[in-house]
């Protein structure tokens, strides 16, 4: 194994990763799978049946105190005051230019008791964001990332699989939504969240319990042939729920507002970080927005390949063969006037002119009677 290699963080499921044969890459400097049977396989089983995911190298901030509701409105662009005890949304930190420090997850455990999850190769950074924010504030800030791990089983079977290993009510828990309790005796937070537009549950659990019930669920699953899923099907199942992915679809250099994610800010809620840019922004007008695309042509659009377009040039983003849809789609910044859906422009594919088309997003949706 190399230096670098051998400087990346696991987490507690490495070893299992290995025994089952998983291709491992970094990731945000975590040596994480990227595949074991096969995207594809890994993508339609997840689609069809059931995918069991290790994201444990997410980062977790645990925020308690009698300041902590307002912390958070002021962190955080999603208004923290209308989060029920037992529910989660999503939402983003913010420069004071209005782009993104990240986007998270923020769970209200309690009356001040919250939990804040954000992406794993950004936690140093929002750690340290968070807690400049906090200064003045009457609040109890940790990162606490060291002691979750996190395990995603996603798919029409999820609920099948999870129910006899745990005395919790899942068919009771909402979309966002969660509980805490226990699966095979060990202490969960069990959430109905993913990743991956599909019907599934997101368990936080101490990493020392992670192998056993990461095994015990793979058993589980035997029968409907659950597979353990690596982060290329995360990837291609979150783009065709047009689910955003730091480091591609948004960054600091980018607003929620041209990310196409105005709907996590609640201007009306009263000051948060990066508020005033963003009225501005909104008073001036958008000069760019995030769309989805179908390539017309053949070929893939693959991220940071230009565009051009009747108003001017552009760039994609995040781009891959829907293993769902049959065919290649992406997401790109496009001039704001080319954005209506049916539009079409060209993708340089390293030199090769292609055709797409504008699409309305996200590419999938699951049947909710499923």
């Amino acid at each position: 194994m190399t230096t670098a290699a051998a400087a990346l963080k696991r987490t507690p499921l490495y070893d299992i990763h290995r025994e089952l044969g998983a291709k491992m890459v970094d990731f945000g400097g975590w040596e994480m799978p990227v595949e074991y049977s096969g995207i594809r396989e890994e993508h339609r089983a997840v689609r069809e049946r059931a995918g069991l995911f290790d994201v444990s190298h997410m980062g977790e901030f645990e925020v308690e105190g009698k300041g902590a509701l307002a912390f958070l409105q002021k962190l955080t662009t999603n208004d923290v005051g209308k989060l029920a005890v037992g529910r989660v949304h999503y939402s983003a930190m913010l420069t004071p230019r209005g782009t993104f420090v990240d986007d998270l997850l923020v769970y209200r455990r309690g009356e001040d008791r919250y939990l804040l999850v954000v992406n794993a190769g950004n936690t140093p950074k929002d750690f340290a964001h968070a807690r400049e924010i906090a200064k003045g504030y009457d609040v109890r800030l940790r990162d606490a990332s060291d002691e979750y791990a996190l395990l995603a089983l996603q798919g029409p079977k999820a609920e099948e699989i999870l129910a006899p290993m745990t005395e919790a009510d899942l068919p009771a828990i909402p979309y966002y939504g969660f509980v805490e309790g226990t699966v095979s005796g060990a202490r969960a937070i069990i959430s109905r969240t993913g990743y991956t537009g599909e019907k599934g549950f997101e368990l936080y659990v101490d990493p020392a319990d992670a192998p056993r019930l990461f095994r015990e669920i793979l058993d589980a699953g035997r029968a409907i042939d659950l597979l353990p899923a690596g982060l290329g099907a995360r990837d291609t199942l979150r783009l065709e729920a047009k689910m955003a992915l730091y480091g591609h679809d948004i960054d600091d250099t980018v607003t929620p507002l041209e990310a196409d994610l105005g709907w996590v800010v609640k201007m009306g809620k009263g000051d948060f970080e990066g508020r005033e840019a963003l009225a501005r922004q909104k008073e001036q007008g958008l000069a760019k927005k995030l769309a989805g695309f179908e390539l017309l042509d053949r070929g893939i659009a693959r991220q940071g390949y230009a565009t051009a377009s009747a108003s001017g040039a552009g760039v994609v983003t995040s781009g891959i063969p829907s293993p769902t849809l049959g065919k290649s789609i992406g997401l790109a910044y496009l001039p704001i006037a080319d954005t209506a859906i049916g539009t079409e422009f060209t993708v340089d594919l390293r030199g090769r002119a292609a055709r797409a088309r504008v699409v309305e997003t996200p590419f999938y949706k699951r049947e909710r009677a499923s």
